[in-house]
C-alpha cells in the first residue's frame, strides 16, 4: 500500500504567500471555506488530485480548507509519536453519522424490534453476533477456518484443533469477558488479561501473551502485500505512561470537554492499534476495546454487530484512514468517518437479520396460528429447519445457541419430537434430532 503524500505545512504555505505579495495574502485570508469538499472530507493526497477551484492553487485551497478544520477541532488527551496531541474536527458528515448512529443504536431499534427486549430472545441474537464477531475478526488475523466450522466448533463445545479455531474460540471468550466485566474501570491490568484472553495458543511464543512489548521487540506494522512500512508504534519504554493516558481517556477521567460515547469507543479503537502495546494480537484487541467503551457507555445494541465483518469486506478502507490521520497532524476525523461508515454498515446488517429471520418465524407461526404449545425457541428451530431440511440438532448446541441451561435445551427438543416435527436419532452416545420428512405438511395438520 502505498503512504499518502503528507499535507504542506501551514506555515510554509503562508511564507510563499508572504513572499508573492501581501496583498494576495490579505485576500485568501479573508477567504471563507468549511472543512470539507463537496461533502468529502478530503486528505491532501486527494484533494490535490482534483481540480482547484478557479484563482487558487493547490496549496492555497488546502491553507483555506485547513483553516475551516482548525476553526471546528477538539483535541483528545491521547499524544502521538511526537507528543502532539490527536484530534478531531466537526464536519457536517460527522454530526450526521453520530446522529444516525445514535438513531440506528437507541430507542428506535427498541421501538422497532421490540422483541429484543425479550431477554430470552435477547440471549440467542447476542450469542449468534458474538460468534460472528468472534469469527470475523480472527480472520482479519489470519484465521483460515471456515465459519461453518468454527460455529459448529463453539455450539458444540469442541476443542479447537487448529490455530485458527483457537483464535476464534479465545475471541469467543473475550467477548463474554467484556460482557461480564463492563463496568469495571480499565485498566493497564484489565488489558493485559484482556490480551491474554484473546492470544492464549495462537503466538509463536506463549511468553508474548498477556504482557507488554519489550525494549528490544522492535515492531513495525508492515502491508501485508508489498512489505511497506505503514507504522512504527512508540518505544516500548514509554508504553506504561501512554497505556495510563489511555485508561484514563476510556474512563472518562480526563473529561474537561464533552466527547460523544461513539467518538471516544472509536477513539480508543485507533489508539489502542497505534500504541500497538503488545508483541502481536493488538488489532483484535483494538476491536475488543471499542465493544466494551460502547457497552459501558450504554449502546447495548452494540452487542448484536459485528464491525469485523464489515472492515473485513474494505480492509484497504480502514487501513487508509488510519494513515490519513497519522500524516495529518494525527486529525482522528479520518479514522472517526470510517468507523462511522462500519457501524452504520454493520447496524444495517442486522436490521436486515431481523427481518429475515422475523419472516422465518411468521410463517412458522402461520402454520401454527392458535397453537401456543411451542416456545420462541423451538419455533425458531422449525423456521430453520423448513429451509434446511437436512439440518441436525443436538441438546448441547441447542443450549450455548439460545443461552439456557441443559434440562430446558433436552426438554424443547424432546416435545418437538414428540409431537412428531423432529426425529431422534443417536450418534455415538449422543442423541441427536432431524426434521421430520414433510415438515411443513406436518405443520399444516397440526394447525387444522
Amino acid at each position: 500500500m502505498r503512504i499518502p503524500e503528507a499535507p504542506p505545512g501551514r506555515q510554509a504555505i503562508l511564507e510563499e504567500l508572504v513572499r508573492l505579495g501581501t496583498e494576495r495574502l490579505v485576500k485568501l485570508l479573508g477567504m471563507q471555506w468549511g472543512p470539507e469538499v463537496e461533502g468529502r472530507y478530503l486528505h491532501w493526497d486527494e484533494l490535490r488530485r482534483h481540480p482547484a477551484p478557479e484563482g487558487l492553487t493547490h496549496r492555497e485551497w488546502w491553507l483555506l480548507v485547513a483553516q475551516g478544520r482548525n476553526a471546528l477541532r477538539t483535541e483528545l488527551p491521547l499524544p502521538d509519536n511526537q507528543g502532539r496531541a490527536f484530534s478531531y474536527t466537526r464536519p457536517d458528515s460527522l454530526l450526521e453519522g453520530l446522529h444516525r448512529i445514535d438513531r440506528g443504536l437507541g430507542n428506535h431499534l427498541e421501538a422497532t424490534e421490540p422483541h429484543l427486549v425479550n431477554k430470552d430472545v435477547r440471549d440467542h441474537y447476542i450469542i449468534r453476533s458474538l460468534m460472528e464477531e468472534a469469527i470475523t475478526s480472527s480472520q482479519l488475523e489470519g484465521a483460515s477456518t471456515t465459519r461453518k466450522v468454527a460455529k459448529d466448533m463453539l455450539l458444540q463445545n469442541r476443542p479447537p484443533r487448529t490455530k485458527g479455531e483457537r483464535m476464534i474460540l479465545n475471541n469467543f471468550q473475550a467477548m463474554e469477558l467484556l460482557r461480564r466485566r463492563v463496568q469495571e474501570p480499565l485498566s493497564i491490568r484489565f488489558l493485559l488479561e484482556l490480551h491474554e484472553t484473546l492470544t492464549t495458543g495462537t503466538l509463536d511464543s506463549e511468553d508474548e501473551v498477556g504482557r507488554l512489548r519489550h525494549r528490544d521487540e522492535v515492531i513495525t506494522v508492515l502491508d501485508r502485500g508489498d512489505g511497506e512500512v505503514l507504522h512504527i508504534p512508540p518505544d516500548a519504554d514509554e508504553l506504561p505512561s501512554r497505556l495510563r493516558q489511555l485508561c484514563a481517556f476510556a474512563n472518562e477521567e480526563s473529561a474537561q470537554v464533552f466527547i460523544h460515547p461513539v467518538v471516544r469507543a472509536i477513539s480508543l479503537h485507533f489508539a489502542l492499534a497505534y500504541e500497538h502495546p503488545f508483541v502481536d494480537g493488538n488489532g483484535r484487541t483494538a476491536r475488543a476495546l471499542f465493544y466494551w467503551s460502547m457497552l459501558r457507555q450504554g449502546y447495548w445494541i452494540a452487542e448484536f454487530l459485528s464491525i469485523s465483518r464489515i472492515i473485513q469486506r474494505a480492509p484497504v478502507k480502514y487501513s487508509r484512514a488510519f494513515l490519513f490521520t497519522e500524516t495529518d497532524g494525527g486529525d482522528l476525523t479520518y479514522f472517526l468517518l470510517n468507523q462511522l461508515e462500519v457501524i452504520h454498515h454493520a447496524t444495517d446488517d442486522l436490521y436486515k437479520y431481523l427481518d429475515r429471520k422475523s419472516r422465518e418465524v411468521g410463517q412458522v407461526d402461520q402454520l401454527l396460528r392458535g397453537d401456543d404449545s411451542f416456545n420462541h425457541r423451538q419455533r425458531a428451530l422449525l423456521a430453520h429447519a423448513l429451509r434446511h431440511p437436512t439440518a441436525r440438532y443436538d441438546i448441547q448446541s441447542f443450549q450455548k445457541q439460545h443461552a439456557v441451561v441443559y434440562q430446558t435445551a433436552r426438554q424443547d427438543l424432546l416435545d418437538l419430537e414428540r409431537a412428531g416435527l423432529l426425529k431422534k436419532t443417536r450418534i455415538g452416545r449422543a442423541f441427536s434430532f432431524i426434521p421430520a420428512p414433510g415438515l411443513q405438511q406436518l405443520l399444516k395438520r397440526l394447525r387444522a
